[in-house]
Order: structure tokens, then C-alpha cells, then sequence
């Protein structure tokens, strides 16, 4: 079992494996992230108390949960990289870190836009929101760290330590609305739990959280695969493949 973790850890191994993947995944991506949209702003209900508004969540729900498991994955990956040495774990989370960036942007962006008509202001000092912006701030400290180690030709120890330490943040992002006063909802779906709004509203939000996990998978094992090129360039392996484009 270790043999064969092993062997999947090699970056030609990984390469030959994964070639199919990028396109794959986000032409599936495409299909439910456009189905989820259609549904969402053209067919889904309007919310009893927030209007047209609430139709921001189809976009802001899906990228929240996927910034949270972007960071756990880039986590686990750190991980991996500090416990076993092998190297594409390293480049996975580095791969990982700017599209989890970008994930939790797009949740403090949108949760602004909807906060303004719900609150009455863009911004406020909400735990869910302030522990979101960490998640922002954690992910941005990661790639300044990363790209100041690959200038002095370290690897990416120290950011796979800070990933692993800033994991405390995930479950404060999660359960914030529980701990403390927050004007911020708690969540209206779970896996475990039926959900408090009806189908019409759910099966689209369910459609464009599987969109938005694909497309990161396309993202990142293309960016993966772009790393492997990139550090394995001068391998036999590699400039033959180089050579069959």
C-alpha cells in the first residue's frame, strides 16, 4: 500500500496518470456551473425575506465551502510533504494556495455585495467574516512566503508548517455563527442535516458547489502538471515529452 502511494507520488508517474484530468474535469465543471446558474438566477425562487438578493448565495455559498476545502487540501498536501519528503506533494500545495486565494476573495467580494441590501452596510467586523478574511490573509502569507524561499532556493518547509497551523482557522470559520453573537446566518444546507429551503433553491446550490469543486480540480492538476514541467524540464522523461508536442 506505502509502495503504491509512493509510486503515485513521483511526477512522472503523476503526469502520465493525469493527462486527461484538466480537460475532464472542467468540461463537467462547465456543464453544472452553467446548469446552476440558469437554475439559480432565472428559475430558482426568490427568498420570503431577502428578495432577488438571495440570489447571490449560488455563487457565494459554493465558493466559501470550496476556499475551506482548497485550504485543507493544500493542509494535507503540506503534510504529506513534511511526514513521507515527496516532492509533488510540495507542488500541490503550492499549486493549490493561489486558487484558494482567489476562492476566498470572491467570498468577501460577494458576501459584501449581499451584505449591503441584507445588513445595510459592505462590511462589518462579523466573526464568520473576520475569520474568512484570516483565511485570505493566511493563503496570501503562504505564496509572499513561498515565492521569498524560491528566490533563495529553499524549499517549502516553512510553508507547509505555517499551512498546517493555520488549520486552527477552519473550524472558527465554520462554527463562528455558534460561538459567538453574529450577524452572519448559519448554514441553510448541510450533508447531514435536510435542508431548510426547498428543492427548487437547493438542487442548484448542490449543482454549482460539484461545478465550482471541478473546476478547481481542472485548475489545479493543470497546475501541477505546469510545476512537474517546469522542475523536471532537464529529465529524459520530460524532454521526450517535450519533444512529442
Amino acid at each position: 500500500m506505502l509502495g503504491w502511494f509512493h509510486r503515485l507520488g513521483s511526477p512522472k508517474t503523476f503526469f502520465g496518470m493525469s493527462q486527461s484530468w484538466p480537460k475532464t474535469f472542467g468540461l463537467l465543471s462547465l456543464v453544472l456551473l452553467a446548469l446552476g446558474t440558469v437554475w439559480g438566477l432565472l428559475f430558482a425562487p426568490p427568498d420570503y425575506q431577502q428578495g432577488h438578493s438571495v440570489r447571490i448565495m449560488y455563487v457565494h455559498v459554493p465558493a466559501a465551502a470550496v476556499a475551506q476545502s482548497c485550504y485543507l487540501i493544500m493542509a494535507i498536501s503540506s503534510a504529506v510533504f513534511l511526514i513521507w519528503n515527496i516532492k509533488l506533494a510540495d507542488w500541490a500545495a503550492k499549486s493549490m494556495a493561489p486558487i484558494g486565494a482567489s476562492l476566498a476573495f470572491l467570498v468577501l467580494i460577494t458576501g459584501a455585495i449581499w451584505g449591503k441590501p441584507t445588513w445595510g452596510t459592505w462590511w462589518v467586523w462579523d466573526a464568520r467574516l473576520t475569520s474568512t478574511l484570516v483565511l485570505l490573509l493566511l493563503y496570501l502569507g503562504i505564496i509572499a512566503l513561498r515565492n521569498a524561499l524560491e528566490e533563495k532556493g529553499n524549499d517549502g518547509r516553512p510553508c507547509a508548517v505555517l499551512a498546517l497551523v493555520g488549520l486552527v482557522n477552519l473550524p472558527i470559520i465554520k462554527y463562528s455563527v455558534d460561538w459567538w453573537f453574529t450577524l452572519h446566518q448559519p448554514a441553510s444546507f448541510t450533508l447531514t442535516e435536510k435542508p431548510k429551503m426547498p428543492p427548487e433553491m437547493w438542487i442548484p446550490l448542490l449543482l454549482m458547489a460539484a461545478g465550482y469543486y471541478l473546476f478547481v480540480f481542472s485548475v489545479w492538476t493543470s497546475r501541477i502538471r505546469n510545476e512537474i514541467i517546469s522542475r523536471e524540464r532537464k529529465t529524459a522523461w520530460a524532454k521526450a515529452w517535450a519533444g512529442s508536442q
